[in-house]
């Protein structure tokens, strides 16, 4: 019986714990930019005069939809991939440009699959051990099971990857990224494949082991509440652009444009025109800070910004059509005049509000963004 399907008395399987906090090797971090990088993939292009610099030390967030060119941006970091315009500078030295290419093993720079990419004909102890071949057989033994003891897996260093579960090959994975020390580590959507249950645990884990390297270190995501959890900060990319950069505060409370607010937040969307007093619309006259009177704009109001009262009070009169309860707060749909869909509102449970009541709706400003019209098309 292989070690994970070992089980208590009441049935339940056995959790590995990871090793004691503070036992993680130290790296020198290093910094990385990416100056004005291009790349296509027989003529079409996957990522398109990018730049982008990340601190020594620092954890950086790649976050977009599928086929945004994350993945192929973290290949030219690793040097798997070569950039058809551009630049990459690792501490201030060129690693690859139009007449230099540094090959991969000599970049200083440790990759971790999304799949993994453990060989199943060698050992746990074997597979961390792949790739120091700087070192004696001894070194590099003692130098795995030390990564292999920060990860709690060190009872199973005899064993193959099949004797592990998902969760655990993501250890294995993130030990043999890790012992050769890189100042840099990529990692490509490293919890994809973990089931909710684990994700979290598994996650707040990894994070601590990376903070403890202190390695620079790019995670590609397309779960913004992952990169928000992990990243110091975060780059948003949209078909092989750069969108924007910066906290998560920055990318949630300033959104550069409707896609970028989309991607972290569901929204109401209103069409509306700037007049002297703000922005017309449904829910009445709403801030438009900045934008010229007579220009035509989308509103977004986050559900949770949709304030309800008593009716007859401030507001604009509404109706609840539909109530559903989701456990720490609960989603209603409230029909307003002048609205062609109905108005989408988070509150907390236990509100008095039910199905068929009248209320009145007002907005909370800081939950209202407003874009010129033309940004929209995304």
């Amino acid at each position: 019986m292989s070690k994970q399907n070992k089980s208590y008395s009441n049935g339940t399987a056995k959790q590995l714990r990871w090793g004691a906090p503070g036992t993680a090797s130290a790296t020198i971090a290093a910094g990385l930019v990416f100056e004005n990088v291009s790349h296509d993939y027989d003529g079409v292009a996957s990522v398109r005069d990018l730049t982008l610099s990340i601190a020594p030390g620092e954890i950086l967030c790649l976050l977009g939809h599928s086929g945004c060119g994350k993945t192929t941006l973290m290949r030219i970091a690793a040097g798997v991939e070569r950039q058809s315009r551009g630049r990459v500078l690792i501490n201030g030295s060129e690693i690859a440009g139009d007449e230099t290419f540094l090959p991969p093993e000599k970049r200083g720079v440790g990759l971790m699959f999304q799949d993994y990419a453990l060989f199943p004909h060698m050992s746990i102890l074997a597979n961390v051990m792949f790739g120091l071949t700087n070192m004696s057989k001894k070194e590099a033994e003692t130098a795995a099971m030390g990564a292999l003891g920060r990860v709690g897996l060190t009872e199973y260093a005899a064993d193959y990857p099949h004797a592990l579960s998902g969760g655990e090959q993501q250890r294995v994975a993130l030990a043999r990224a890790l012992v050769p020390r890189p100042g840099i580590l990529l990692m490509d959507e490293p919890f994809s494949g973990l089931d909710k249950r684990l994700r979290d645990s598994v996650r707040d884990e990894t994070l601590a082991v990376i903070r403890e390297t202190r390695a620079t270190c790019i995670i590609v995501t397309h779960d913004p509440e992952e990169a928000m959890r992990m990243g110091d900060k975060i780059a948003l990319m949209r078909q092989g652009r750069l969108v924007q950069h910066g906290s998560a505060a920055d990318l949630y409370n300033r959104p550069a444009d409707l896609f970028a607010a989309r991607f972290f937040s569901e929204l109401n969307q209103l069409e509306g025109r700037v007049t002297q007093n703000g922005v017309e619309t449904p829910l009445g006259i709403l801030s438009a800070e900045g934008l010229p009177a007579g220009s035509d704009v989308d509103v977004c109001v986050r559900p949770q910004g949709v304030v309800l009262g008593t009716p007859g009070l401030c507001g604009v009169p509404g109706r609840i059509k539909t109530k559903r309860f989701v456990g720490e707060v609960e989603l209603l749909s409230v029909a307003v005049d002048g609205m062609t869909s109905l108005l989408q509102a988070r509150v907390r449970a236990g509100s008095p509000w039910e199905q068929g009541m009248d209320v009145s709706v007002t907005t909370d400003p800081k939950d209202v963004l407003v874009f010129p019209h033309e940004q929209s098309q995304v």
